[in-house]
């Protein structure tokens, strides 16, 4: 658990930094900054989502994982979590901006091979290297997420810790199931997600990107079923 612990807390004091800075920042610089925030999420979902080997499993997953996801209606209980923690922790003052960034950011820091394959590896073998390659990216990414959406940024930290920690607890079933494509898939298919962040972040199409989780854990399916069928 030691590479999940610094990762949580790289993303607590990156944030905290973040928001010594936001306080000197006119609303037009934050306006900049996170218009290329916006930018830069959509650049780095769309280096993932080019990792694919078979863009029919990404397909396959984000429709069946939609249908999922609405029929639990995932975004809305993250909402609903966001704006529980809006008033614990903002003192009602946030506006939504609260929750944008809780959102935001735990889908950012959530999806993606580094989070899966770090645990994994903290898991099995107590290596954390990956992790604390991870904990540099997202210490520095909340430093300037942070100084331009808030403190949400910061309490994002905790669905990391409990979505990494129970990764790394369950590594030892998880090892034969997850090989390197099905990584691979399942990082693509949470790349075309982490695009749809950023173009809610650019406020260009509302996207609930949130219901759209379960496709990356039904791409493990889908890329077995596709071996298969040899497709």
């Amino acid at each position: 658990m030691l590479g999940t612990v610094v990762n949580t807390l790289a993303i607590i004091g990156g944030a905290l930094l973040g928001l010594l800075f936001r306080r000197g920042f006119p609303d037009k610089i934050k306006f900049t900054i996170i218009q290329g925030i916006g930018l830069a999420v959509v650049l780095i979902g769309g280096k993932m989502a080019a990792e694919t080997q078979n863009p029919l499993i990404i397909i396959s997953s984000l429709v069946v994982g939609g249908i999922l996801g609405e029929l639990v209606d995932i975004e809305a209980r993250l909402k609903n979590l966001g704006q529980w923690m809006e008033a614990r922790f903002s003192n009602g003052d946030g506006g939504g901006e609260f929750t944008k960034a809780f959102v935001s950011s735990s889908l950012i820091y959530c999806v993606g091979a580094m989070a899966i394959m770090g645990s994994l590896e903290s898991g099995l073998r107590g290596d954390h290297q990956i992790l604390y390659a991870k904990s540099m990216l997202d210490g520095i990414s909340s430093i300037v997420f942070a100084s331009s959406m808030g403190i949400g940024v910061a309490v994002s930290a905790i669905p990391v810790f409990l979505y990494q920690g129970a990764i790394t607890l369950s590594a030892g079933f998880l090892q034969g199931i997850l090989s390197n494509q099905v990584v691979a898939e399942m990082s693509a298919t949470g790349g075309l997600l982490i695009i749809g962040i950023g173009l809610n972040i650019l406020q260009i199409k509302e996207i609930k990107v949130g219901n759209l989780l379960p496709a990356i854990f039904a791409a493990i399916g889908f890329t077995y079923l596709f071996q298969i069928l040899k497709l």
